[in-house]
């Protein structure tokens, strides 16, 4: 059966589950992207209150999380913050062809606990901060679009001796929080908590746009969670949920 004969199946499936007892419910092991943590979780429990199906969550970096799967990690979706990763799980045979979709589109941002201290790329440029803060440009899509960024306003060699790296955009975000950092580089759709500060939307025009895809795993196979699941994620209530964390859902931003 192809993925969109699955995807069919499942909103089938998720019909009858809000008219039905629960028969249908079943569970899904979801790898996400450190920077969906706080909208995945929240997308988590609408869909199960709507379908009936759990969605249980592992956070980490992109490059961490393809680590664990072609190790064998037993997930069946990968909802990535990149779109390379998924596609070379099908690649080498570890993702279902059909099923990868763009699900949003991160937007990278400065920011500061100090309200004074961001003001757009002259912040950079005067670098009057000790300490920024960025995730592993290999391992995370934000870290490689920071890096970017800063190559971008020919930066990058002046700010490299400044930068500390977290593993993820959880820990770098950490960082500035803790005040490990003056400031860093994180996604937006992690600064929906925090009031105060200073922060810059860094403009497109200065990094590659951040297309963070889902793949249905082939370890989801005969697993109907998993596919109700990715079916859930293309409609109003997750597309809502994602789109009020700050993410985009094409490149024109």
């Amino acid at each position: 059966m192809t993925f969109n004969a699955l995807f069919r199946l499942a909103l089938g499936v998720a019909t009858a589950s809000l008219i039905g007892t629960g028969a249908f419910a079943g569970r899904t092991v979801v790898a996400v992207a450190a920077n969906f943590r706080d909208a995945a979780k929240e997308i988590a429990t609408a869909f199960e209150q709507k379908t009936g199906h759990e969605a249980v969550m592992g956070f980490a970096s992109s490059g961490q999380l393809y680590t664990q799967i072609t190790q064998d990690a037993p997930f069946q979706i990968m909802l990535s913050a990149d779109d390379v990763r998924p596609a070379k799980l099908v690649e080498e045979g570890l993702g279902v062809a059909d099923s990868q979709f763009t699900y949003a589109i991160g937007k990278l941002v400065l920011w500061s606990k100090n309200p004074d201290l961001v003001k757009g790329a002259e912040t950079l440029k005067s670098a009057k901060f000790a300490k920024l803060s960025i995730c592993n440009p290999v391992a995370a899509p934000y870290g490689a679009a920071a890096v970017e960024t800063m190559k971008a306003l020919k930066l990058y060699d002046t700010l490299k001796p400044k930068i500390v790296e977290g593993a993820n955009v959880t820990q770098a975000l950490q960082f500035v929080a803790t005040g490990n950092a003056e400031a860093g580089f994180v996604a937006l759709s992690q600064l929906s908590g925090y009031i105060g500060g200073s922060r810059w939307l860094v403009p497109q025009n200065l990094y590659k746009p951040i297309k963070q895809d889902a793949i249905l795993l082939k370890k989801a196979a005969g697993n109907e969670a998993a596919v109700a699941f990715m079916a859930f994620l293309k409609g109003p209530e997750a597309r809502a949920i994602i789109g009020k964390y700050g993410y985009a859902f094409d490149s024109n931003i």
